[in-house]
């Protein structure tokens, strides 16, 4: 594996805003995490690295990268399931698949229509690095055309910028947990959504809770949003909640 920088270093990267890159790498051999990182780092981009899923996805939570670097096998659970759990936040992080060469399937293959990529080892660092400013420029392209943080449900909207929610034009105070849970059931409109999935995305891996609270913050958001109005959380029994527009 090359591990020198290549001589003819393209125009460094930026987000629309100017703002500086910032790239996720997540890889259980610490030492290729490392070369990875260092790599990144004379881009001029941000760097942090994981070593196992659940690191990675809780990173990916904090850090908001532009893109991560993912390699399949980790020794909790594999890429794949990483990147389900990232976009079960909603979010549509571009990402490039590590992965050895034996190894590749039809799934990641797959997953290159919806505008991931995957490199095979061994690889050159140059070819990472071009492979992820590639997905960069694309992914901020689409989302300098297509930012906006308000989120529109039916009549509910909530602002993420300015954390401001409202009904019918009605403004609704909510608390700190009970935002992160209407956020994640906006962000999934019409989609059921499990009390695993919304312990897992609201109260984060480390909370080691029961999911009763999760019915508990349901029913808190029930008063504050459906009280008086037509109904838009709905359980589906032996499955979760789902959130949808009151005519839809």
């Amino acid at each position: 594996m090359s591990t020198e920088p290549t001589t003819h270093r393209a125009p460094q990267l930026h987000k629309p805003d100017g703002s500086m890159v910032r790239v996720l790498v997540v890889d259980d051999e610490a030492s290729l995490a490392e070369l990875l990182r260092m790599a990144f780092r004379y881009e001029g981009w941000d760097v942090r690295t994981a070593g196992d899923g659940v690191s990675a996805v809780k990173a990916a939570r904090e850090f908001r990268p532009d893109a991560i670097v993912l390699d399949i096998m980790l020794p909790d659970f594999d890429g794949l399931e990483v990147l389900q759990r990232v976009r079960a936040d909603g979010t549509e992080t571009p990402v490039l698949f590590l992965t050895a060469k034996d190894s590749l399937d039809d799934r990641i293959a797959g997953l290159t229509a919806g505008g991931d990529d995957y490199v095979t080892k061994p690889f050159s660092l140059e070819e990472v690095v071009a492979r992820v400013r590639g997905l960069i420029r694309r992914s901020t392209l689409t989302l300098a055309q297509q930012r906006d943080p308000v989120l529109r449900v039916g009549d509910l909207t909530l602002d993420e910028d300015s954390y401001e929610v409202e009904r019918g034009g009605e403004p609704i105070e909510l608390t700190a947990t009970e935002f992160e849970l209407l956020r994640f059931l906006m962000r999934n409109p019409r989609r059921v959504l499990s009390k695993a999935q919304i312990l897992d995305r609201v109260w984060s891996y480390d909370f080691g809770g029961k999911e009763s609270v999760v019915e508990l913050y349901i029913s808190y958001l029930r008063k504050k949003i459906d009280q008086g109005r037509p109904p838009m959380i709905h359980t589906v029994r032996g499955a979760g909640y789902l959130l949808k527009a009151a005519n839809g």
